[in-house]
Parts: structure tokens; C-alpha cells; sequence
């Protein structure tokens, strides 16, 4: 596969994946929700370090991208509830394929 890394093709589609999962947050909200749907507040909890600006900017994101959908429930106050969809959980293979390499990369450059 790496042999297609000069074709145009290749090159836009791993573009398009990039953009769409770009960024220090994206995977791990996405891990997150894979789980179980969620509130904001339980995401923020749970994505250590992320700012509600910064959460609420990258499920905007998420959302347009269709990796995850935004649910309003009619109570008072609103509930909204954050669900991956199908298409974000087709990525469950790459996210597992990042835990492995990551673990294998910390061992190599850390030693842990």
C-alpha cells in the first residue's frame, strides 16, 4: 500500500481522513463515545484536558463530518446526548491499530 504514497488518489483520500479526525481531541472524543453515548459534560469529564470551547468547536466538527451525531431530548432544561454513529464506529479498527502502535511507541521511545 505505502508503494501507492506518490498516486494522487491515495493521497487525497488519506487527506480526507486526516481532516477529518485532525487534531489532539477528535480520536479521543471519538473513543469516548464508542463506549456508550454521553453528555457534554460527561465527555469533558472523561477527555481529560479539553476545554468546553474547544469540545463544543470539535463535536461541531465531528458532527459535520457524520462520525458522530448531536441528540436534543424535549425535557426541561434540553438534554442533548452525543451517540457515534455507524460511520464513526468504522473507525474502531484504526483506533485500535493507534493503541497498539502507541504502546509499541512509548516501549520504544520511553521504555515503558
Amino acid at each position: 500500500m505505502l508503494s501507492k504514497a506518490g498516486c494522487p488518489k491515495t493521497m487525497l483520500s488519506i487527506q480526507d481522513a486526516l481532516e477529518a479526525v485532525e487534531g489532539r481531541w477528535k480520536l479521543l472524543i471519538l473513543f469516548v463515545l464508542a463506549e456508550k453515548p454521553k453528555r457534554f459534560k460527561q465527555i469533558a469529564k472523561e477527555v481529560n484536558g479539553i476545554t468546553d470551547k474547544t469540545l463544543s468547536k470539535e463535536l461541531k466538527s465531528l458532527e459535520a463530518n457524520k462520525l458522530i451525531r448531536r441528540d436534543v431530548y424535549d425535557t426541561f432544561p434540553p438534554t442533548v446526548e452525543y451517540t457515534i454513529t455507524p460511520h464513526g464506529l468504522s473507525l474502531e479498527k484504526v483506533l485500535d491499530e493507534l493503541h497498539f502502535w502507541g504502546l509499541a511507541h512509548r516501549k520504544k521511545v520511553i521504555g515503558k
